[in-house]
């Protein structure tokens, strides 16, 4: 039987060159998304960098805490800025007294609320009735959402604010209040922890009592007595301008009194 015969094969020395082109094109492939992916992290990172120095470069912010409970933070509406940007341009006395005319039209038109200025100064006069119980310098649920309004006017501006109480002349002798000085000193100074309370400065704020020794009309008149019976706020150019013109009127009246002999 004769033997077949297996005719070997010769080997193929260049199958290396086929493995190491694969290698080498996979190799290429990826130096190139390599790059592709460094392009683009540059370019990330050039967007971050420019958003971080955009935000460290404006002047600083302080962050309000949002209080916890059923208060929730106020959002301010568009409206609302343009109405700040068109305030901050005009003459800040000129444009508190016309807010204060927007904001209290009602109760301007009750005379609950007067208000006077000239070139120096913004009168803001408060009836008591509106802020405070008879007798007593603890303010009622109504004068906390009226001072609300009120300082929200006051706030942007950096002027001078003094905080004027003042009585009737009928006489009070309790043991927290002795004399009508102590009750008006006391509503003058509820007023301003209210307003500082609903982001005023307190830098800006005085407080002081004159008791019934400044009347704008008759105490021998219940209508008068209610008239006297008031809290001003004097908003002022000036730090050195610091008295209402209720006090002047005052002063002048009782310089033209008759003196006696």
């Amino acid at each position: 039987m004769a033997r077949r015969r297996f005719e070997e094969e010769a080997h193929n020395h260049e199958r290396w060159m086929v493995s190491y082109a694969d290698f080498i094109t996979l190799l290429f492939a990826f130096f190139v998304v390599m790059y592709s992916i460094s392009s683009l992290n540059e370019g990330k990172y050039k967007i971050l960098s420019d958003s971080l120095v955009g935000v460290f470069n404006q002047p600083d912010r302080a962050i309000k805490p949002i209080p916890i409970g059923e208060e929730r933070p106020r959002t301010t509406e568009p409206k609302d800025l343009q109405h700040d940007d068109a305030a901050a341009a005009q003459d800040p006395l000129e444009s508190i007294m016309q807010s204060m005319r927007e904001a209290f039209s009602d109760l301007i038109g009750a005379n609950q609320l007067t208000l006077r200025g000239n070139e120096m100064w913004v009168e803001i006069e408060l009836n008591s009735s509106l802020l405070f119980p008879s007798g007593d310098a603890l303010p009622n649920d109504q004068a906390f959402e009226l001072l609300e309004r009120v300082a929200r006017i006051l706030a942007p501006f950096d002027n001078p604010i003094r905080v004027e109480g003042f009585t009737d002349n009928l006489p009070i002798n309790t043991e927290q209040f002795p004399t009508n000085w102590e009750l008006s000193a006391a509503r003058a100074g509820s007023v301003v922890r209210m307003l500082v309370a609903d982001g005023v400065a307190p830098s800006r704020l005085a407080a002081v009592g004159y008791g019934e020794f400044q009347p704008i009309a008759d105490n021998s008149t219940p209508e008068g007595r209610a008239r006297n019976r008031r809290v001003v706020l004097v908003v002022s150019r000036h730090l050195d301008v610091r008295q209402s013109d209720a006090g002047s009127r005052g002063q002048a009246a009782r310089a033209a009194e008759p003196s006696g002999t």
